[in-house]
């Protein structure tokens, strides 16, 4: 993992949250992209060059947080970008080769019952690069149990599991495998392919209505730092994610939670 981009909004706790990534990166030696996305709309006859002062103040934003965290050497690079906020990432993942987005649940100031907002929703729900979901306030910490949950777990795309492999062995962490069974359970699901059962130390199957349901039946007893879940067209969190944000009575974790790109 060498190239991790942090999208940063206004909330109160991107200090905290840019500290994380920062101390995430050190890890593996990694170079850390924070960027600001910003769109402009602009009426006809307007004179004014918003487009420079939007992002002179967004860069001089992004550098006074950056001062006040402790890069410990961490090569940091700032960017604002202009352009629709997923196709820009995209971009900007794909030009930089990143590795993996951490975004934090809420990056605008919104109500204390969302868990993730509609931005961060967004990024969730639409971009196809790995993402690490980091609680407000979460101070890093080793990954030293990774519980992964899965509705099946064919895998058909090549690399999916890379992010995971890597944390794995950066922080010598054991992996559980959740398999939960659903109504829209297809035989062949539960067959575990080499590359996974590589990575997996315990594999456990139980049946739920939901894979988060099942993920909430088990927790206590597996006791994770990290949850690891993956990114479907019909998967994990779709119907909450329909509407990008996500209600913390519908969904909330206190530990980070990896997201795949989809498996098949």
């Amino acid at each position: 993992m060498k190239n991790i981009l942090v999208p940063v909004g206004s909330s109160k706790n991107a200090l905290s949250h840019l500290q994380y990534a920062v101390d995430f990166a050190e890890a593996f030696g990694a170079k850390l992209f924070v960027v600001q996305v910003y769109n402009v709309y602009t009426k006809a006859g307007t004179m004014i060059k918003v487009d420079h002062i939007i992002e002179r103040e967004s860069l001089a934003f992004l550098k006074e947080l950056v001062s006040k965290i402790d890069t410990k050497g961490v090569e940091v690079i700032v960017k604002t970008l202009k352009g629709k906020l997923i196709d820009t990432l995209e971009l900007a993942c794909k030009t930089a080769n990143v590795d993996l987005v951490l975004i934090e649940p809420r990056t605008n100031s919104i109500s204390d019952k969302v868990f993730l907002g509609e931005t961060s929703g967004k990024i969730i729900k639409q971009m196809h690069v790995p993402a690490l979901i980091v609680p407000e306030g979460y101070v890093f910490s080793k990954p030293s149990h990774v519980l992964m949950a899965l509705k099946s777990a064919i895998i058909k795309k090549d690399h999916v599991l890379h992010p995971l492999k890597h944390i794995k062995k950066q922080f010598n962490a054991t992996i559980d495998l959740l398999l939960v069974k659903t109504p829209y359970y297809n035989d062949g699901d539960f067959k575990v392919n080499k590359e996974l059962k590589s990575v997996v130390s315990n594999i456990k199957e139980t049946e739920n209505a939901t894979t988060f349901q099942g993920v909430l039946r088990h927790y206590e007893s597996h006791d994770p730092d990290m949850l690891c879940v993956v990114r479907r067209k019909r998967g994990f969190f779709t119907k909450k994610w329909e509407k990008n944000t996500i209600l913390k009575k519908d969904f909330h974790s206190t530990i980070p939670v990896l997201v795949l790109s989809g498996l098949k």
